[in-house]
């Protein structure tokens, strides 16, 4: 039985693709202007995609400009609807999957990666025996949405490493605290749908964010394409938020990402400030994540982006939150993001203290998703089992953004880890 992309070596199958491809509406309006040649390869076989203004060729060759190779069971995962861990995107894949290998032009990869998950998402769909066009996402659908109508924002003045930032924060109900803190160039938006969520009120708990300078609804913090957070920036920042915006008790402090990072960093600095601590995709250092293309001047950053971080998140995801989190970085600000990595996979480095957090001060837990492919599940879990009292659990389901791509499955894992943490 063929397998991995000989399965296109039929006829039917690869016409099936390629008429896919020449009827989608998707690829159709976002061609123009589209030149590159990347093959798809295995021991044995090929295949080209060639990518122009108006048309995406498939052709059983192997002659092409970037290449990406693989054993035909790597790319038998890959072509799943909902395939494994680690392989559900080519990022992912080149950065955890041992046997996978890209090689070529890395500019025309990243100026036309929008287009070629396009291409493989109908690839996928051909797969599937329907007649029907494939839809915009493959992802699950919601089906309802959850809008918060709920929060109330203002703007409170802070002050951090000698200066003042006017930031912009919002709160959605009275209950117990949570401070959730957006990842990397992001915005508090990520928190709307959690505290939309009737089960977090249910429980007693109230989501508080608030957007970094220069994010969001933030006033800019530096020229643009100057930003460049820092841990000292960062920490001050959350501590004088939570003196200005006056909480009624300690609050929870979560984040994911480049924030559950500083929820570590708040764990060994000032544990005392908070009642619990919910650090997700986060670990004592994170290494790889930089990327010369979210602000190269040949790269539109607005696709590029938001596609480097769409391999971040789960397949199963729902479309509606998925599409939400892309859109948010697709506006993210000229080198915001980039700034905010310098944090997360460069300044970021607490491999000679993490020892020192004390979970009697504060209640520490970590939640990484098993989709994660750049903090992975097993670096959250070997950075807790250094903290004496912390708690490590995987989210199966979830990918790098728990509480934006999945809320109400984040839910099922946050919600005992607050009762774990705070009774």
């Amino acid at each position: 039985m063929p397998i991995g992309w000989e399965k296109f070596s039929a006829a039917p199958l690869l016409d099936r693709w390629r008429a896919l491809c020449a009827s989608d509406e998707m690829l159709r309006s976002r061609l123009p202007g589209a030149v590159g040649r990347f093959a798809v390869m295995q021991p044995g076989f090929a295949i080209t995609i060639e990518l122009s203004d108006t048309s995406v060729g498939l052709s059983l060759t192997s002659e092409a400009e970037t290449r990406f190779s693989a054993t035909g069971a790597i790319w038998d995962e890959f072509l799943k609807m909902h395939p494994a861990r680690h392989h559900h995107h080519l990022y992912a894949l080149r950065m955890r999957v041992p046997g996978f290998s890209a090689e070529g032009d890395e500019l025309t990869w990243a100026q036309h990666t929008h287009l070629l998950r396009r291409v493989f998402d109908l690839a996928r769909w051909s797969l599937t025996g329907t007649s029907m066009p494939a839809p915009a996402s493959l992802r699950p659908r919601l089906g309802t949405a959850t809008p918060c109508t709920t929060a109330q924002g203002r703007y409170v003045t802070l002050n951090a490493k000698g200066r003042d930032f006017v930031v912009y924060g919002e709160s959605a109900g009275r209950s117990r605290p949570i401070l959730g803190l957006h990842t990397a160039g992001s915005d508090s938006r990520q928190f709307h749908r959690l505290m939309a969520n009737p089960r977090l009120a249910e429980a007693g708990y109230a989501v508080t964010a608030f957007d970094l300078p220069g994010h969001g609804r933030s006033a800019p913090a530096a020229e643009p394409g100057a930003w460049a957070l820092d841990t000292d920036l960062y920490a001050e920042l959350i501590l004088d938020f939570v003196d200005a915006w006056g909480f009624d008790e300690k609050p929870i402090l979560l984040g994911a990402s480049m924030s559950g990072e500083i929820c570590l960093e708040m764990a060994l600095r000032a544990p005392e400030r908070f009642a619990a601590i919910i650090a997700c995709e986060a670990s004592e250092h994170v290494a790889g994540r930089r990327t010369p293309w979210a602000d190269h001047p040949r790269v539109n950053a607005a696709i590029f982006t938001p596609e480097w971080i769409e391999g971040l998140m789960a397949p199963q995801s729902p479309a509606e939150c998925a599409a939400e989190v892309w859109w948010h970085y697709s506006q993210g600000g000229c080198g915001t993001f980039p700034g905010d990595i310098l944090f997360y996979s460069g300044g970021w480095d607490a491999r000679d203290r993490i020892h020192r957090i004390d979970t009697r001060k504060c209640p520490l837990t970590l939640l990484t998703g098993e989709y994660d492919y750049s903090c992975t599940a097993e670096h959250s879990a070997a950075t807790a089992v250094k903290i004496p009292g912390a708690r490590f659990q995987r989210m199966d389901g979830i990918g790098h953004f728990p509480f934006a791509e999945n809320p109400d499955l984040f839910l099922d894992y946050l919600l005992p880890a607050l009762q774990n943490q705070t009774g």
